[in-house]
């Protein structure tokens, strides 16, 4: 027999704890110990552990040289979404989409469901969170009705597992990951000994039958998946849908995957029909520009293996109430500070009285060190009232020194600047004739930029 016992589990990381505590000492996350019951290891009659089971043949290897058919990919339809996957679903995988609730993660996946349906593949879409009815209204308003699609309710794992095993369709969708249990657990559906365990069985499912699995998680305020991180180990692709509510644009970003690139993009533009899929995203992003103005720069960066044009806008104002405020959307606050440190030290520009506040336009997440030249031009643009020029990009990474670093792709950088109609580039040394016609201003230092913008020597760019 099996002896239960009771363990608090942490519902951040996941580790387990003999007693409760107000702090979990894996994580130093507060409030998250969740008592569930466990299953220690089976003992017999008189008390002691029994032997284990008898062991198989033994582990198999083979030659690393071999040369196997890579597995077969099925397209979505959706050319942004097999962009990011790297091509395609890959036969047997398992997909964790996560983003912000009400971002539109179900959208897409509903529309990429109905293609693939009419496309010929079958196609199984189970809702936990709602009814078959509501997704039924939800593809009637996009146009997908016609698809056909498997719907389902439900939220036991084992129901579902029978079901796909029963109907074989190559693509299932669970939407989400949160809501299913199991009864071989007692814990209550969400907490993370029950997303662990289903999320293991879903991916043992899909390497057995080579059904294609695509889970939906929730997010944490943090912006993390909620649950134990070690879904995101198990399943092959992790991928984060993310966006402004008060923007109309949505980035399909891959962090990890097994089958392609990570750190690629997938740009959307939702509408009343749903989404869309937006082939040149420097356009949308750079379409609402208006005259050139102090405290705007265009930074030239790339999202995987595309390059992406983006406006980043700066304000320096006198701080109102003595302490100097900091607000940053779309960039690392960690690295503004750094930026306006080197500004103060090796230029000789003050921000201790002023408040600083960034903006990457549109919405859009930038994470690479790239940008560094660009943020402080905007600074010091912003700083001077001095506008840069409108027709000039800037991108380069920034030392403590006050070096101006290279920067990887430069020549696909200034190459997708030229084809928009930029003329012109502020760029680390060796970014010279990269792009024909294009003027390119070398910075060595980051004092250079500052001089050129205070003395106004940008006009040669113009």
């Amino acid at each position: 027999m099996a002896v239960a016992e009771t363990v608090f589990a942490c519902q951040s990381c996941g580790a387990a704890h003999a007693k409760w505590a107000g702090r979990c000492d894996a994580c130093g996350q507060w409030n998250t110990l969740v008592e569930e019951a466990a299953l220690a290891a089976p003992v017999g009659a008189s008390g002691r552990l029994r032997k284990p089971a008898k062991r198989g043949r033994g582990l198999e290897f083979v030659d690393l040289a071999a040369t196997e058919a890579a597995p077969p990919r099925l397209t979505t339809g959706i050319a942004e979404l097999d962009r990011v996957l790297g091509g395609g679903l890959t036969t047997g995988s398992a997909i964790l989409v996560g983003g912000d609730p009400g971002i539109g993660k179900s959208t897409l996946l509903l529309q990429a469901a109905a293609l693939l349906a009419r496309a010929g593949a079958r196609v199984a879409y189970v809702s936990g969170e709602e009814a078959v009815d509501q997704v039924r209204g939800r593809a009637a308003r996009l146009g997908l009705a016609d698809a056909p699609v498997m719907l389902a309710a439900e939220t036991a794992l084992e129901p579902i597992i029978d079901g796909v095993r029963r109907d074989k369709p190559d693509v299932v969708v669970l939407d989400s990951i949160q809501t299913l249990w199991t009864d071989q657990l007692g814990a209550a559906p969400g907490t993370v000994t029950q997303v662990r365990a289903c999320a293991q069985e879903l991916v043992r499912l899909a390497k057995k039958t080579g059904v294609i699995v695509i889970l939906v998680g929730h997010v944490t305020k943090d912006g993390q998946i909620a649950g134990p991180r070690v879904v995101e180990h198990m399943v092959d692709a992790v991928l984060y849908f993310e966006g402004e509510r008060g923007h109309h644009f949505r980035v399909l970003r891959a962090v990890k995957n097994r089958f392609g690139p990570t750190d690629e993009i997938g740009v959307f533009e939702m509408g009343e029909a749903g989404l869309h899929e937006v082939e040149n995203p420097s356009a949308l992003f750079l379409d609402s520009r208006g005259a050139a103005a102090s405290g705007a720069a265009v930074f030239a960066g790339m999202e995987g293996r595309r390059p992406i044009l983006v406006e980043i806008q700066a304000l320096v104002a006198p701080a109102a109430f003595g302490t100097p405020r900091r607000a940053v959307v779309g960039w690392d606050s960690g690295r503004l500070a750094m930026v306006l440190a080197v500004l103060e030290a090796r230029c000789g520009l003050g921000f201790g009285g002023r408040d600083v506040y960034l903006n990457v336009a549109g919405g859009l997440k930038i994470t690479e060190p790239a940008a560094d030249l660009a943020v402080a031009a905007a600074l010091a643009s912003s700083a001077f009232d001095v506008a840069l020029p409108a027709e000039c990009v800037v991108f380069g990474e920034v030392s403590l020194s006050g070096d101006v670093r290279p920067v990887g792709r430069a020549e696909a950088r200034m190459r997708e600047a030229a084809k928009l109609g930029f003329s012109a580039a502020l760029a680390p040394q060796g970014a010279a004739g990269l792009a024909p016609g294009m003027k390119t201003a070398e910075i060595a230092r980051l004092s250079d930029l500052v001089t050129r913008i205070q003395t106004g020597a940008m006009e040669e760019l113009a």
